[in-house]
C-alpha cells in the first residue's frame, strides 16, 4: 500500500502549522510538488522547502517534482475546461505515485492553506481510487485557511449574529446579483469582481494580499473609499513578483 498525506501548511507563515501537520511532515518519505509556470512561481516551492526544514529536522527525504497543467484560460467553456486541467493534473499525480514511490512509502503533498478549500489534490485521489488503484491510500491533516487568517489579520468576525456566511469565487460574484452579497468571503479574485459592488456606499471590504506571508498587504474600508488603492496594492505586487493571491471580506452594512 502507497499512502499519501495531505498536508494543509497554512497561507504564508511557517509559523502557521498545526501540531498534526508537523507531526505529519516528519512521518512523509518523498514530498511531492507540482511546479506551476509563471514568473515568480518558483518562490511558492521556497517556501514548501522552507517548511521542511524548519519542522523536518534531520529526518532525510526525497523530492519529486511534476509539472501543474496550465488551465486552458481561453476556452469559452470554463466547466469543460477545468474538467480537462483536472484530469491532466490527477495524470501527473499518478505518474508521480507510480515513478517516485515504493510500496509501503509514505508520500506527502504540502497543499497551501487547508487540502478541503479550493484544492483539487483531494478529488483526484478519489478518482484514481474509485477508477481502481486499490494500492492507495490517502489522509487529510487540515490547516489553517486564507479566511481564518483573513479574519485574525483584520480582527473581525467572519460572522455576524443572525447572519449566514457565503465563501465565493471572483467569477461567481462577476456572475451575480450585487443585492445579495451581504457577508461574503470571495476567493480567486483576477479581476477585481469587488468592483461590482461600488455605489451602494453601504459595503465595507476587509481585503489581504499574501496574508500570513512576508508579503502581507492588508486594506479596509467602505469600499467605495479604498477600491482603488486595493487595485493598486494588486497591480504592485504583480509587478514586483509576478503573482499574488488575495481574498477578501465583503460586508453589508446594517441599516442604523
Amino acid at each position: 500500500m502507497k499512502t499519501i498525506l495531505l498536508i494543509g501548511i497554512g497561507p504564508g507563515d511557517p509559523d502557521a502549522l498545526t501540531l498534526a501537520a508537523i507531526k505529519a511532515i516528519r512521518r512523509v518519505d518523498v514530498f511531492f510538488f507540482l511546479e506551476k509556470d509563471g514568473d515568480g512561481k518558483d518562490s511558492l516551492i521556497r517556501f514548501r522547502r522552507e517548511v521542511i526544514d524548519q519542522h523536518r529536522g534531520t529526518l532525510p527525504y526525497r523530492i519529486a517534482s511534476g509539472r501543474s497543467p496550465t488551465r486552458d484560460r481561453t476556452s469559452p467553456d470554463y466547466t469543460d475546461a477545468v474538467e480537462v486541467w483536472r484530469h491532466r493534473r490527477t495524470e501527473e499525480i499518478e505518474t508521480l505515485i507510480d515513478g517516485k514511490m515504493a510500496d509501503g512509502e509514505i508520500a506527502g503533498f504540502l497543499v497551501w492553506g487547508d487540502p478541503s478549500l479550493y484544492d483539487g489534490t483531494m478529488q483526484s485521489l478519489h478518482d484514481l481510487i474509485d477508477g481502481g488503484r486499490t494500492d492507495i491510500a490517502f489522509e487529510v491533516i487540515p490547516g489553517i485557511t486564507s479566511v481564518q487568517m483573513l479574519t485574525a489579520r483584520h480582527k473581525i468576525p467572519l460572522n455576524r449574529i443572525g447572519e449566514s456566511i457565503t465563501i465565493t469565487t471572483g467569477r461567481q460574484v462577476e456572475e451575480s446579483d450585487p443585492a445579495t452579497l451581504n457577508n461574503a468571503v470571495v476567493m480567486l479574485d483576477s479581476r477585481s469582481a469587488f468592483r461590482r459592488l461600488e455605489g451602494s456606499g453601504d459595503v465595507d471590504i476587509y481585503w489581504g494580499g499574501d496574508v500570513g506571508g512576508p508579503d502581507e498587504v492588508l486594506i479596509a474600508g467602505r469600499l467605495d473609499d479604498v477600491a482603488d488603492r486595493i487595485d493598486a496594492a494588486i497591480a504592485e505586487q504583480r509587478t514586483r513578483k509576478g503573482w499574488i493571491m488575495d481574498a477578501y471580506l465583503v460586508r453589508r452594512r446594517r441599516p442604523e
